[in-house]
């Protein structure tokens, strides 16, 4: 099984030219060793628990300690059988020459030959000296490694068997090419994807201080902080939960216990899934997270402490969104079928809310429009809504418009933030359509499969260069970059808000491709110039 979970990119200008690869120091070594306590210790408690568990079937108890004796007795008695076998090799001994030749007085009969030793010491060609090449080794690994001012990285949560891995991505766009350039192990399956711009754990740092980092919501209650700029790095940076306190020595076995058995929602740490994280560009060192466990909580990134949590909903919160111009205002999405736009300054009891016909899957600000937002349901409608007509209760929402976009969930939409009205919007109907909103409402202008299986990550290029680059990932565990400004449907809409872009390629546009064998199909015009696909329709209010 292999599939991509959730995709993001990150804006040129913020990677690395050349990222490091890990070095452990002694601080670094120390503060492993107590990240590998805990998790030993956790393992432990739960081996402990398990034992504990089981003590009602005292004879199979008993079965599996003579086991363990017997187990313990073999291994032992086979250590003394390897003594005996190593004993006859006199290896304690092995480079002392009884039969030295005199004068020698050296010890080094094996090496009689002095002058193939001066040979091989002079011989350039020699092919057991590798030291020659090794400068030369590292240059075109660095080389390798290097990310160029004009690349953009791609950020993929995969799960592939029952491994699950973030892999970073370099798009070239110059040549239209794609590929890994490292990955990083995950503990869990990745949820929730959110790059960061700013140092973290750096409460002295400088305001204006820049990062590469990346927060990653997994089925653990624990969010995870890694350097996109280091590779092959052990552990992240940073981790916002209950294991953000695994320094050796600070927290102890009995505060770990309890800790661990804690899953009730609390104000200092999730104890469930986290679905959701949304970082603050205004105000940098604030990242909110959603969870299953109803709450959305606000983290101070520079001390990598929960600063605030808000229980809004009465069900799973699965997507959240700042504010473009508001900083302090935080849009939110439940399964319990609403939507809050919350000051994160204000009660709990003052929020606005909106309902919806079923269960919430995304939630995106308009950012052409500060006053709107925009919201995907499960069962593949889209909402577009209105701040300043906040309902006085969820059952009597109205919106903007409602459209009917697939005939299964919209898993994932984005809004292009670079030219005005393109949407593309997801499902698990595995086609990739793409949007024009006017002031009258939204037109169908494309849809395709692009062969990615059910589809759960649609992220438009951040950049103006690339605006029209669209990542798409889903269950087939493959990762596609389409350029959307190859279908004439698309520069026909949209040619005069980008026009030195909308006209410069023509041809598939379907680029970077991680599986060659990949193809799209199923493409529609929408109505820009043809029909509609049925089932398309909008509803206004």
């Amino acid at each position: 099984m292999s599939m991509i979970t959730a995709a993001q990119w990150v804006p040129r200008g913020f990677a690395a030219p050349f990222p490091q690869k890990y070095t452990l120091d002694e601080a670094e070594y120390e503060r492993i060793a107590g990240l590998a306590k805990l998790q030993l210790d956790d393992a432990e408690d739960d081996l402990r628990e398990a034992r504990d568990g089981s003590d009602k079937d005292g004879d199979r108890d008993g079965e599996e300690q003579d086991k363990m004796q017997v187990e313990e007795g073999k291994l032992s008695n086979r250590s003394k059988v390897d003594d005996d076998d190593l004993k006859e090799y006199d290896l304690e001994h092995y480079d002392d020459e009884e039969d030295e030749p005199q004068g020698a007085g050296q010890g080094m009969s094996m090496f009689g030959n002095i002058k193939s030793l001066a040979y091989y010491e002079s011989n350039k060609e020699d092919p057991y000296i590798t030291l020659k090449g090794d400068e030369a080794d590292d240059d075109e690994d660095r080389e390798d490694l290097q990310i160029l001012a004009t690349d953009n990285l791609i950020l993929s949560a995969k799960v592939e068997d029952e491994l699950a891995h973030l892999e970073v991505y370099v798009f070239e766009d110059e040549g239209d090419n794609l590929y890994v350039h490292h990955d990083i192990m995950l503990p869990a399956i990745p949820l929730s994807l959110e790059w960061l711009d700013m140092p973290v754990g750096n409460a002295g740092s400088a305001k204006d201080s820049t990062g590469n980092y990346v927060a990653v919501g997994t089925m653990d209650p624990d969010i995870e902080i890694w350097d996109l700029d280091t590779i092959d790095c052990m552990y992240p940076n940073a981790i916002l939960g209950q294991g953000g306190n695994a320094d050796a020595g600070e927290t102890t076995k009995k505060k770990k216990k309890k800790k661990k058995k804690a899953k009730k929602a609390n104000d200092e740490y999730h104890v469930d899934a986290v679905l959701s994280l949304a970082a603050n560009r205004k105000h940098r060192n604030l990242l909110a997270s959603a969870s299953a466990d109803k709450t959305v909580k606000l983290w101070d990134l520079n001390t990598t402490k929960c600063a605030k949590s808000y229980s809004y909903h009465t069900d799973k919160v699965c997507s959240l969104a700042w504010h473009v111009t508001e900083p302090t205002v935080l849009l939110s999405g439940s399964y319990d079928r609403t939507i809050v736009a919350a000051d994160m300054r204000a009660p709990e009891a003052q929020v606005p809310r909106w309902g919806v016909e079923s269960d919430v899957e995304n939630v995106r600000w308009d950012p052409h429009e500060s006053n709107c937002f925009f919201a995907s349901t499960e069962n593949g409608a889209m909402h577009y809504h209105d701040i300043r007509n906040a309902p006085s209760k969820p059952e009597s929402t109205k919106s903007v418009w409602t459209l009917q976009a697939h005939d299964e969930s919209v898993s994932s939409f984005d809004v292009n933030s670079v030219v005005p009205g393109l949407m593309a919007t997801g499902s698990t109907d595995r086609t990739v359509k793409l949007w024009n909103i006017t002031p009258t409402g939204p037109s169908m202008v494309v849809s395709r499969n692009l062969d990615v299986g059910k589809v759960f990550a649609t992220t438009f290029a951040p950049d103006a260069e690339v605006a029209f680059r669209l990542a798409v990932g889903g269950s087939s565990g493959s990762l596609h970059v389409w350029d959307t400004s190859t279908n004439p449907s698309v520069r026909k809409a949209f040619a005069q808000r980008l026009p030195a872009r909308a006209d410069e390629v023509v041809g598939d546009g379907l680029i970077a491709v991680q599986d060659d064998d990949s193809s799209s199909s199923d493409e529609e015009e929408g109505d820009d110039g043809s029909e509609r696909e049925d089932g398309d329709s909008m509803d206004e209010d």
